[in-house]
């Protein structure tokens, strides 16, 4: 499986983004697609996940901003970020992982695949 992400950029506080994480190579079953993020400094952190079951789930942090979801026809995991914070600012990462099961969604390690960060900055 391969995992190419895309969509960072330099924005304005308040402004908008929208990340695409793109797959490819043998498919499996029973997915789920995270996106991660690293600020300078700190460690990666869990920013939503989309589970083959359709369910999404959420950072509190960006619960209410930012919106996961799935594009069959592109084979993408999208991640609609709304309302964007300096705070926000970080490199983010889609990862694909197989059964992993609903309390280790948040969980970096639980990840068997990753995509290149794309950099998302945004200024006050």
């Amino acid at each position: 499986v391969q995992l190419q992400a895309s969509g960072g950029g330099l924005v304005q506080a308040g402004d908008s983004l929208r990340l695409s994480c793109a797959t490819s190579g043998r498919p499996f079953s029973n997915y789920a697609i995270g996106w991660f993020r690293q600020a300078p400094g700190k460690e990666r952190e869990f920013v939503a996940a989309f589970r083959w079951s359709g369910s999404t789930y959420y950072a509190d942090s960006v619960k209410g901003r930012f919106t996961i979801s799935r594009d069959n026809a592109k084979n993408t995991v999208n991640l609609q970020m709304n309302s964007l914070k300096p705070e926000d600012t970080a490199v983010y990462y889609c990862a694909a992982g197989q059964r992993i099961i609903l309390s280790s969604i948040r969980t970096a390690s639980m990840y068997d695949y990753w995509g290149q960060g794309t950099q998302v900055t945004v200024s006050s």
